[in-house]
């Protein structure tokens, strides 16, 4: 299996991070090869990635301990795991580290690819993309970051904001055709890439 890791500070308090981060559904709106995370129940969801192509599986939630860690598996489609940690590092800041394993799809030319230099490329966009959710919590404005809805703010670079999401993923966020990512009757700003 190949193995990444990625990690960022946001500058928040842990288990507000740890709150919008257990949102699957919303990470298209920070990452850009995430195009989909659809829920089939609380404890399973489906996804769509274009990482070096387009991939899909379901996953089951695995090791969630709140304020401190969630986890998963996939249990059909590319064979992958996931875990991310929350440490807070006083009251106002918390370290967001992600670790990810996945066995390369196409067989040996899928692990040919990682030694290439595909493995360096899936860190490089999980690094920028963790960096675009700390950009979204730390300028969001009072009130705006609501973990219980899909109305927060967009990273000008997540997959949502370019429409490339896929049409489950827009319907579970309430997007309405040819909206290129903002939800009807919110007021979403899409932020710049300033990282």
């Amino acid at each position: 299996m190949a193995e990444h890791s990625a990690a960022v500070t946001v500058n928040a308090p842990v288990h507000q991070v740890y709150a919008l981060y257990s949102h699957f559904n919303d990470y298209p709106k920070f990452m850009t090869f995430v195009k989909e995370v659809t829920y089939l129940d609380d404890e399973r969801s489906h996804w769509v990635v274009d990482v070096a192509g387009k991939h899909e599986w379901d996953a089951v939630n695995e090791d969630w301990i709140l304020d401190q860690q969630i986890g998963w598996r996939s249990v059909d489609g590319v064979s992958n795991r996931g875990r991310v940690t929350f440490e807070p590092i006083g009251t106002d800041r918390t370290r967001v580290i992600v670790d990810v394993s996945y066995d390369p799809p196409a067989g040996v030319f899928g692990q040919l690819g990682e030694l290439l230099g595909a493995g360096g490329l899936f860190e490089r966009r999980l690094q920028h993309d963790l960096q675009h959710f700390a950009t979204m919590v730390e300028q969001a404005p009072p009130g705006a970051l609501d973990p219980t809805s899909s109305s927060y703010l967009f990273h000008a670079d997540s997959a949502v904001s370019q429409g490339r999401t896929t049409p489950a993923q827009d319907e579970s966020m309430g997007l309405v055709d040819g909206d290129a990512g903002v939800p009807p009757s919110t007021t979403d700003v899409a932020l710049d890439d300033k990282v």
